[in-house]
């Protein structure tokens, strides 16, 4: 049953809020007709602010609808380092990085999700340092429940906060798994590997969907290596990793979902349950193919519909609910492609400043045994080896500084730990922020790279390839830190606010519309007007 974009169609259940919480009074603020029992957060992984505006016109679905409500167009995750992990970990604690204390995918080569127990690498959500929304709730209300879905482990995992009820995420080869020491009921076991049967069925005959209409005008072909172009829909059966790449891939995290709804039976109680989704496949179109071919329109208008469907159950159930949307990162497009329509210093990372290249040089200057960074491709941060002697470190530093300043060509900013444990938060809209205060922001003293480097605009972190991501994000220029926030329920009075907001104003936000106080550790973000007063 499709929905209309101002409102769902059919009356929702009284729903009761628990005593711990103070429902804010309708004299004050016009907020949801019924006080919401679900909190439903949708993370779109690298859904640029970019994207969001080329393609609004074009949706007809659950964006459309979401786009009726309250939207911020230029909301920011504001901080440097644009990753999945980081960014992830702002939406719902309303905390920057550096209080995340998630600076990165990886950092001193550990996973992000990853402790080392008993000496074995476990995944784990301990790495997140301060509490979700979902984690402050259930502090208040112990029936609260938090269920967080994802595409990856690392999404679902800093959405679903230490504390949550479940937390499930799309595994290669084995389907939606959750942690190894969770204890799932029955019922619930049983949809997860109802589920997993189908995706399985999904994963063997998956093929790319066929181009529509719209996007006919986006299918150009762009030659990345020989032999090997993108832009068009030229593949019937997408390999095994770019099936992520795939709307089957967002459709399965979607039956996830609804599954996890149906039998938990989220926001049917008196308490107020969160429900956290990240979409994957659009990161996947962003990083195998570019965020502006064919490829990327056809995976707009698929999760247009994906969303559609999501929202559509949530009315079907009768449930009083509230969304947020919004994007761990935005996305840097190919370098072939943004060089010939007018972006003169698009260009592909040099390789000579990738880690191993890096620190040999270094280890031939300073004559030391190898190696001297940590990890093989580019990241921010940089990371000396743990075999690098401790009286050595400095004078290896300086010379590594002096590495990549010497590339000013291609390298934006140097920044020591030094610099960035004397730098202060920075409090200005984010749109104003400097280099280093979006590096301050990404900091956190024990995790982040002895020193952090940072890309010229429009530098792609990847080399060519036909098999591999052949375009990045994790800059901290705009392409990459803008993304859509967007606020919607059943009856709301959209209105559209163009001033900067950052994605760590979600989480107060959220709070305040269900009356829920937010004490120790303070979150970075502030309270977003989403409510019409009234007079």
């Amino acid at each position: 049953m499709p929905l209309k974009n101002s409102r769902l169609r059919k009356p929702l259940l009284a729903a009761l809020v628990s005593c711990v919480l103070v429902v804010p009074s309708a004299a004050s603020a016009a907020g949801p007709q019924r006080p919401p029992t679900l909190l439903v957060t949708i993370v779109v992984d690298q859904y640029s602010a970019d994207v969001f505006s080329e393609y609004r016109s074009l949706y007809h679905h659950g964006l459309a609808t979401l786009a009726s409500g309250v939207v911020f167009p230029h909301g920011y995750q504001s901080h440097a380092a644009t990753e999945t992990c980081p960014g992830h970990s702002t939406v719902l604690t309303g905390a920057r990085p550096a209080h995340t204390g998630i600076v990165a995918n990886e950092w001193q080569g550990n996973y992000c999700v990853t402790v080392l127990k008993e000496g074995k690498p476990v995944t784990s959500s301990e790495t997140l340092l301060v509490p979700t929304l979902g984690d402050r709730l259930r502090d208040a209300d112990a029936d609260s429940r938090t269920v967080a879905i994802g595409g990856k482990d690392r999404a679902a995992i800093m959405l679903g906060g230490r504390k949550s009820y479940l937390t499930l995420w799309w595994d290669r080869g084995n389907g939606f798994v959750t942690f190894k020491d969770a204890s799932v009921d029955a019922a619930l076991q049983a949809k997860i590997d109802e589920v997993n049967k189908d995706a399985k069925s999904v994963y063997a005959s998956a093929q790319l969907p066929r181009l529509p209409a719209e996007c006919a005008s986006r299918s150009r072909p762009v030659e990345i290596v020989d032999k090997y172009s993108v832009g068009e829909l030229h593949e019937t059966k997408p390999s095994s990793s770019k099936f992520r790449a795939t709307p089957a891939m967002d459709a399965l995290t979607l039956e996830m979902a609804k599954a996890a709804v149906d039998t938990l039976e989220l926001g049917k109680g008196k308490s107020i349950d969160v429900l956290a989704v990240s979409f994957s496949a659009t990161d996947y179109v962003g990083h195998y193919y570019g965020s502006e071919g064919a490829e990327m329109c056809t995976q707009q208008l698929a999760l247009d519909k994906t969303i559609e469907e999501l929202l559509t159950h949530l009315e079907r159930k009768g449930i009083s609910f509230v969304v947020a949307l919004t994007a761990d990162h935005g996305g840097l497009d190919i370098p072939e492609r943004n060089s010939s329509r007018g972006v003169p210093q698009a260009r592909r990372i040099d390789p000579q400043l990738l880690p191993e290249s890096v620190g040999e040089r270094v280890a031939e200057t300073l004559k030391l045994a190898k190696p001297v960074l940590l990890g093989k491709e580019f990241g921010n941060d940089i990371y000396l080896a743990p075999s690098v002697p401790a009286g050595k470190r400095p004078k290896v530093l300086a010379e590594l500084r002096k590495e990549y300043e010497s590339r000013r060509d291609q390298v934006a900013a140097v920044f020591t730990r030094s610099q960035l444990d004397a730098a202060k938060m920075p409090s200005a809209p984010p749109d104003q922020w400097s280099l280093l205060d979006r590096a301050r922001a990404s900091y956190y003293k024990e995790r982040s790279g002895d020193l952090v480097v940072l890309l010229q605009p429009y530098v792609t972190a990847y080399e060519p390839s036909s098999d591999n991501y052949i375009s990045s994000h994790g800059s901290p220029w705009d392409y990459d830190r803008r993304v859509p926030i967007l606020f919607w329920w059943p009856g709301i009075e959209g209105f559209e606010q163009p001033a900067a907001v950052e994605t760590v104003d979600i989480a107060p936000t959220l709070a305040d519309l269900i009356g829920l106080k937010v004490g120790a550790p303070r979150m970075d973000g502030r309270v977003l007007q989403i409510r019409q007063t009234q007079n």
